[in-house]
């Protein structure tokens, strides 16, 4: 039987490649009504849906469901983020669309508390001359290192290049952190 995480991922590929998709678990079902691909929690209704005839490829998902998170990381997986600024349907639905991610990173869509934790790891390389690029943020549709990380009443200071950007910690954001290389 597929994990929660593993249905998710099937529908996100199958959905991203056009193809109608049929799965269940105890918890989630997935399957192709009307020329879109919707994911059902059985005790949520509708969590997410693609438009197999659309010609943007571009998921919605509700940010409320108990599934949000999983949904997020398979999505982040196949390069689909949440758009810059925030289009929210009338269901209340986020909007994801595909981004072109540098090679050798990954995609994250978090609370910005997340990538305070992430920074952590990474901090000790900012003290290295140069610019740091084990994190990125997206702010306008672009990448751009992150400096310097604080957080203080509950906001997230972060120092990129240019500029700094002020965000609340529970607001999400877009960032992306380096791959690990892999050792033989």
């Amino acid at each position: 039987m597929l994990s929660s995480l593993d249905l998710i991922r099937e529908f996100v590929q199958s959905s991203t490649q056009k193809k109608d998709v049929l799965l269940s678990n105890p918890s989630l079902t997935a399957q192709t009504v009307y020329k879109s691909n919707q994911l059902t929690a059985k005790t949520e209704g509708v969590i997410a849906t693609y438009k197999l005839n659309n010609s943007v490829s571009e998921f919605w998902v509700n940010p409320k469901s108990s599934h949000w998170e999983l949904m997020n990381e398979a999505l982040a997986d196949h390069n689909y983020l949440l758009k810059g600024v925030l289009e929210i349907d009338q269901r209340g639905f986020y909007k994801y669309l595909y981004f072109q991610i540098p090679q050798g990173y990954k995609a994250h869509c978090t609370q910005s508390v997340m990538l305070w934790r992430a920074w952590w790891k990474y901090r000790k390389n900012t003290l290295k001359s140069g610019i740091p690029l084990e994190l990125l943020i997206q702010k306008r549709e672009s990448w751009y290192p992150i400096r310097d990380l604080n957080i203080s009443n509950g906001l997230v200071y972060i120092k990129t290049l240019g500029k700094e950007i002020v965000i609340h910690s529970d607001d999400f954001v877009i960032w992306l952190s380096k791959r690990e290389v892999a050792s033989n």
